[in-house]
């Protein structure tokens, strides 16, 4: 039996592998007991595995949730190679180079404060930055599956063309709920074929794109230089702190 960091932590094993885009991975897990980890959509888990050369186990870290409550797969979305710290490109890498069949752990019970009822939450404006679209495919997957009345706009935010996680999904999800989705590129390229929205988003834009922005409730969700200027756009814009939920990685 390998080291855990709690003997509750729960078993996953790695059951796909999906090359999404050039710098992101979907990964997909499924538990290893059988039982359906439970979560408000938009919320993340703690997840570790363990070293095959030490037998110990590796440090927890934070994934948002992209699959929907109660399904009997758990799908995350990953960097390959993000450029932070030593310890989280080696814990990332971890995904990456692991293999179907692996088995990683979940630490805890699924936490945060992206805790997304679309029985109340009918008007909002999400906010989203490269893999920081995870939580908002959980809640967007989720308003389908249980056909609520929701009124979203999405405002999403990528380096280049080629980065768009789940496109044709999106693409799908905007038609079937009428979802208001505008893809930003911050780093077009010449001859990239990119004819939508550049830049990055800025209260502006928000505006400009949403602009009833002050009826809606407001989901942040990306790396920490993204977040931080969405804070400050939205601030601008005089939003109520009280209108807006922030979840940051990185």
């Amino acid at each position: 039996m390998p080291t855990l960091l709690s003997p509750n932590d729960k078993k996953f094993t790695l059951t796909e592998k999906i090359d999404e885009t050039p710098e992101v991975e979907v990964v997909r897990f499924r538990s290893a007991d059988g039982q359906r980890l439970q979560f408000y959509p938009g919320m993340f888990i703690m997840i570790y595995g363990i070293d095959t050369a030490t037998g110990k186990p590796a440090l927890a870290k934070a994934f948002s949730i992209a699959s929907i409550p109660d399904s009997d797969m758990l799908e995350l979305f990953i960097v390959k190679q993000p450029g932070h710290t030593a310890t989280t490109a080696g814990h990332v890498s971890y995904f990456y180079q692991a293999s179907v069949g692996q088995d990683f752990y979940i630490r805890g019970e699924p936490q945060g404060q992206f805790r997304f009822d679309p029985r109340v939450n009918k008007k909002v404006l999400f906010l989203a930055g490269g893999t920081g679209l995870a939580p908002f495919m959980s809640m967007l997957r989720f308003i389908k599956e249980k056909d609520f009345d929701c009124d979203v706009a999405l405002l999403y935010s990528i380096k280049f063309p080629t980065e768009v996680i789940r496109k044709q999904e999106l693409s799908d999800l905007a038609a079937s709920l009428k979802l208001k989705t505008t893809i930003s590129v911050t780093r077009p390229q010449p001859n990239d074929g990119w004819k939508g929205e550049t830049g990055h988003i800025d209260a502006g834009k928000i505006k400009r794109i949403a602009p009833d922005f002050m009826e809606r409730s407001v989901y942040v969700c990306g790396p920490l230089a993204f977040v931080t200027a969405m804070r400050d756009a939205l601030k601008a814009l005089n939003v109520p702190a009280e209108n807006i939920k922030v979840d940051v990685w990185g």
